[in-house]
């Protein structure tokens, strides 16, 4: 089972647990459980890095401080960190250098737990952004499960001598030198294009108009209501089937969110033109197809990027072009002015723009409200 039984370390002197046949077994399933989660967490951020460049930003802001100031370091932020859990999940799940890693997950666990509660009692952002889009959990349930995961982490650092590697130490630099150009290799390929999976509700295939509908019968929010009132400068709550009577004055009426109802897939396409009209159900009914060229930030849009995507629509009659961005009106029409924009642009929350496309710009071709392609302006040659 790839122990080594000659040595014999304090930490698990009167520890019978690691003699029996089940406790080693059991010791090798909480190793590669360590580091499936760490893989896993690490490769959807891997799909989306740009994702996660996104949502350390968010934590960024959240903070405030000098923290939107270092909204610089995002980019480089991201990628240090999906590197750092995926390799550490697969050193874990493979024994390379298994001392060294069990002690760098014990620090980067306690850390996270410590993050995550302050994150679970304070809410500064609703999704820790753990498992990118793929899956969504609370902050509370973030916390939990890294209380979990330090546990066992903790267990395989007093355990650790327990363990043997599989191959020999160049082996082991060969195997992990391997993975990380792998890695960052795939990286870069999902920021350059778009994401090889897509987790988010504007994926190819999404009938936009389907997917904002609430199904006949679907549960509601439940809200619990309380009042406020104040007699005599004394202040006191008092539910809605229980309300004082006139010699008390309202101040103020409190709601707690009891359970989550049902929430659609996609609750959001509002675009707005310069007479900030609604034109977003337009797009949708419109019996063809739109391209939407999507550029989130005009500050930051690839001029050469846009000139491709222009050059490569240029020659398609099979319908219509608009563009949507985020950016206010006077920096829409210099911008316009300045690139020769022939195509109207509209405006739209950032928020929204960039979680239909990883891309700034990008192209996302809707015909008859149903999303058809998306492409980074690098393979706008390759719209179908």
């Amino acid at each position: 089972m790839g122990f080594n039984f000659r040595r014999r370390k304090i930490s698990s002197a009167g520890l019978p647990f690691t003699s029996s046949r089940a406790g080693r077994i059991t010791l090798h399933l909480l190793r590669l459980l360590a580091g499936s989660v760490f893989v896993f967490s690490g490769f959807v951020k891997a799909v989306d890095p740009l994702g996660t460049v996104y949502k350390i930003s968010d934590y960024l802001d959240a903070f405030g401080g000098f923290g939107p100031q270092l909204a610089v370091l995002a980019y480089p932020a991201a990628f240090l960190l999906i590197v750092f859990e995926l390799m550490l999940g697969v050193q874990l799940m493979l024994m390379l250098r298994f001392r060294s890693s069990t002690l760098l997950a014990l620090v980067f666990m306690v850390a996270m737990t410590g993050l995550t509660l302050y994150i679970a009692v304070y809410n500064p952002v609703t999704d820790c952004g753990c498992f990118g889009d793929a899956l969504k959990v609370s902050n509370w349930q973030t916390f939990y499960k890294n209380i979990v995961l330090l546990t066992i982490v903790v267990l395989l650092v007093v355990w650790r001598d327990k363990f043997k590697s599989f191959f020999l130490k160049p082996v082991e630099y060969c195997i992990g030198g391997v993975f990380l150009a792998a890695i960052i290799a795939f990286m870069v390929y999902n920021l350059l294009h778009l994401p090889v999976l897509d987790f988010r509700p504007y994926k190819i295939g999404v009938n936009i108009p389907e997917a904002m509908s609430v199904p006949e019968g679907a549960p509601a929010d439940v809200y619990n209501y309380s009042f406020v009132y104040q007699k005599e400068g004394v202040k006191q709550t008092f539910s809605l089937d229980a309300l004082p009577d006139s010699t008390w004055t309202f101040v103020e009426q409190k709601s707690e969110l009891v359970r989550k109802g049902y929430e659609a897939p996609i609750t959001n396409f509002t675009i707005l033109n310069a007479d900030y009209q609604d034109v977003g159900h337009e797009i949708l009914a419109y019996r063809g197809r739109t391209y939407l060229v999507v550029m989130y930030d005009l500050t930051r849009t690839s001029v050469r990027g846009l000139e491709t995507i222009t050059e490569a629509l240029a020659a398609r009659t099979d319908g219509r072009v608009a563009g949507v961005t985020a950016s206010n009106p006077a920096e829409v029409e210099a911008f316009k002015s300045a690139h020769k924009v022939k195509f109207p642009v509209y405006t739209a929350d950032p928020v929204f723009l960039k979680t239909m496309i990883r891309a700034n710009p990008g192209v996302v071709v809707i015909e008859n409200g149903t999303i058809t392609d998306k492409r980074n302006w690098r393979d706008s040659d390759k719209i179908q």
